[in-house]
């Protein structure tokens, strides 16, 4: 994703708010998810190269996805796009020990290390596995009740809108334009839109 370079405060909530998405920025901290070329940079308001074409994005845009999602202690999570580990180790600070956090990352080099990077974080709730070729995302019965995409697709994934569960929230930038997918207990679907964003394509493999 883009962004500028400096070393900013954390980013707080509306109004400044020292929310839990802050408490999670302050507590995860990104140096342990960045290559060691990327470190100098782990203040800074900018994604940071992990390899593969990929990022370890922006905190900006990180905590304003965060935000949009409403992630609740408890929940099962989906993050699709894990890559070096870092926001699925934010969203499991989030939902803490009573829920559950799965990253998916498709290169296996990357997996691989993001899995690593989460493990030391101490919070056995997350993990990351390499994505399953052909498919995307990870169905489950019952759906996940929060999804983060941090890549961007040319369309709306209907397969993931199906693996929203009932109540459940997705965040996705679709063509560079964040979605917030929400689906209600009756299973209707609606979107909106929260601003545009720059991010790596989302690559749908096939098997």
């Amino acid at each position: 994703m883009t962004g500028r370079t400096g070393r900013p405060a954390l980013p707080t909530g509306a109004g400044g708010v020292d929310d839990a998405v802050t408490a999670a920025l302050r507590d995860v901290d990104r140096r342990g998810f960045l290559p060691r070329a990327g470190v100098r940079w782990a203040e800074a308001d900018s994604p940071v190269e992990i390899g593969h074409g990929q990022t370890c994005s922006q905190p900006s845009t990180v905590a304003a996805m965060l935000r949009l999602l409403e992630v609740p202690v408890g929940a099962d999570v989906l993050d699709v796009g894990a890559g070096s580990g870092w926001t699925t180790a934010l969203l499991a600070r989030l939902v803490g020990p009573t829920g559950s956090v799965l990253g998916l990352e498709r290169h296996a080099d990357l997996a691989a290390w993001g899995a690593a990077n989460v493990r030391r974080t101490g919070m056995p709730w997350a993990r990351v596995a390499r994505a399953v070729p052909g498919r995307l995302g990870a169905p489950r019965v019952g759906g996940w009740e929060r999804v983060l995409v941090s890549a961007a697709p040319t369309r709306l994934p209907p397969e993931l809108v199906d693996q929203v569960a009932p109540g459940g929230r997705m965040v996705i930038p679709v063509r560079h334009v964040m979605v917030l997918v929400t689906r209600d207990e009756r299973g209707a679907v609606r979107t909106s839109e929260h601003g545009t964003y720059s991010f790596v394509p989302l690559v749908e493999d096939r098997a």
